[in-house]
Parts: C-alpha cells; structure tokens; sequence
C-alpha cells in the first residue's frame, strides 16, 4: 500500500539520486532521458522503481540498474529497493524532457 507521506519526504530525494545517474552514452540522466517510468514507495518505504533502458542490447543493461538501486539505497529513510527493467512501452526519444532535448540539440 502507498504511503502518502513517504511519497511526499522521499520522492524528491529518490528523483534528485536519478538525476545523478547517467547513461554512460548520453550525457544526460536517466530521470530527464525519461528512462523511469515509475516510483512506488510503500508503508515500510520500500521503494519499487520500474525503469527501462534506451535499448535492450544497451551496454549499460547491467550496470545502470546496479546504480539506481545504489544510489536510492543511501537515502536516508529508504528501507529497502527493488528496480524493474521494463521494455512496455518501449522507449523513444519523445520520453525526453525539454532540458534533456535542448541539451542534446534537438530543440
């Protein structure tokens, strides 16, 4: 079950901890990529992420979930994480922010 208030403290930090995960092609991070499709964080803030990657050969496939989970694992607060690589729907670069296009030239 969600957790309102867990939603409310941990949410921001848990987006500002993907903000400093990159794709080691792009040089932009996963959270402006639109990489992350969702954040759950339950009564126990257990969080669950489902993310997907640019591509299913990406070279990052192994590594990039790793980072995520470690990186929301030092939030203060976080009981525990599981991160899910989904494929439904597939990623395009329409995902992408302004921020995220305007930076890769594509504004």
């Amino acid at each position: 079950m969600p957790d309102p208030l867990a939603d409310l403290t941990l949410r921001p930090k848990i987006v500002g901890a993907l903000c400093t995960v990159y794709d080691p092609e792009i040089p932009v991070n996963i959270w402006e990529l639109g990489l992350v499709y969702d954040i759950d964080i339950d009564e126990a803030r257990r969080v669950h992420v489902q993310m997907t990657l640019t591509a299913p050969a990406c070279p990052a496939a192994q590594s990039l979930p790793l980072e995520v989970e470690w990186k929301i694992r030092e939030i203060e607060g976080v009981a525990d994480v599981f991160v899910e690589i989904v494929w439904e729907p597939a990623w395009s670069p329409a995902r992408m922010t302004d921020a995220a296009r305007l930076q890769l030239g594509l504004l």
